[in-house]
């Protein structure tokens, strides 16, 4: 139901909703943003607690998504939803919602699980884009150390498509990360250029978490007794790879060798 319809870019509600975008308004309200109907619609069925959800009808591009009663709808007209949108071109669907518990200790694992780690990633699309890969090889979760960029950032929503609702999720300090594993007996495979060993012959078809770590820095020292290196072969003049590429292709062969189609 339609609780209201906004058509000023000063209201301040949309004020309020744009402000949404910046880190230290997310951490004092414990709200985000989530924009795009799949978005939503991924976000609904895994529970994620939704506010509020902002419509322009002359933006939608596709049917908004079912929504339970208890949500409400505000109408925007367009220029004050390009306000609070992320996207160049909005697709006339935002929802506001209430961060979710990020904490190790809600993680459930299997008897052999794959795991992605990524260690002081800077780049919101980078993170979102591993999080698809994650979702798409059937991860049992996803943990990011030493986080360097916001869980919740938009850009991290939108680059994720909505995996980060779809996947179970954990922010820990790598100390934090470290012992969680050991503790559970998880084989560590970090992904260093340097490493003597190639990707495809480190055997991850036991209880394995692939590492990857900052796009500058990579891998922190905290994980040098910790971690087996392992390279991907790099054949042409580059001496490295984007972060969600390198995790793509340590959760693929991953995947391969565990015979998993």
């Amino acid at each position: 139901m339609v609780m209201d319809r906004i058509s000023s870019t000063s209201n301040p509600r949309v004020k309020a909703f744009a402000s949404l975008k910046k880190k230290r308004v997310r951490a004092d309200t414990g709200l985000f943003l989530i924009e795009g109907s799949r978005e939503v619609d991924r976000a609904l069925h895994a529970g994620i607690e939704i506010e509020s959800v902002l419509i322009c009808r002359d933006l939608l591009d596709t049917p908004l998504p079912s929504l339970p009663d208890s949500v409400g709808v505000i109408e925007l007209a367009e220029e004050p939803m390009g306000k609070v949108a992320i996207r160049q071109n909005p697709s006339g669907v935002i929802a506001v919602a209430r961060q979710f518990d990020t904490r190790l200790e809600r993680i459930d694992l299997g008897e052999t699980p794959l795991i992605l780690i990524a260690e002081r990633v800077e780049k919101p699309g980078n993170l979102g884009a591993m999080m698809r890969t994650a979702d798409a090889v059937g991860v049992e979760a996803v943990v990011i150390a030493d986080s360097a960029t916001d869980l919740f950032n938009p850009n991290v929503v939108r680059a994720s498509q909505g995996a980060l609702f779809l996947i179970p999720l954990a922010v820990a300090t790598t100390a934090e990360a470290i012992d969680w594993v050991q503790a559970r007996d998880i084989q560590v495979v970090g992904g260093y250029p340097d490493a003597p060993t190639e990707i495809w012959n480190v055997d991850m078809t036991g209880p394995t978490a692939l590492l990857v770590g900052a796009e500058d820095v990579g891998i922190g020292a905290g994980w040098d007794a910790v971690a087996t290196p392992a390279r991907i072969p790099m054949a042409g003049s580059s001496d490295s790879l984007n972060a969600s590429v390198s995790a793509a292709v340590l959760l693929y062969e991953a995947v391969r060798q565990r015979r998993i189609t």
